[in-house]
């Protein structure tokens, strides 16, 4: 697996060692990236890859529901794309069924 975010898509950055000496070596600086269940309201419980970042970034807007949804789609990544489709696809759904009854 890629040490990728899902949410904001901070992937690992190339940096170099520097000696004493003014030596350079090339090192590689890896982002924090946990698996954690995120919790959406009409989703449940989702597992993401994701930085402790990405997870600061989606309590700071109210939730992964709010977060999804208030963000446009050109600022997404592929997964946070196909999990806002979803997510809109289930909402409607459950919106349908509780106007129907």
């Amino acid at each position: 697996m890629s040490r990728r975010c899902a949410i904001t898509g901070k992937t690992r950055m190339i940096g170099n060692w520097v000696s004493h000496a003014n030596n350079k070596s090339k090192r590689e600086f890896a982002p924090n990236v946990q698996d954690t269940s995120v919790t959406s309201d009409v989703l449940g419980s989702v597992r993401l890859r994701i930085t402790m970042h990405g997870l600061r970034t989606i309590e700071h807007n109210g939730g992964l529901d709010a977060y999804l949804l208030g963000t446009p789609n050109s600022r997404l990544t592929p997964e946070a794309l196909s999990l806002k489709k979803r997510l809109v696809k289930a909402r409607t759904k459950r919106e349908a069924t509780a106007a129907a009854s």
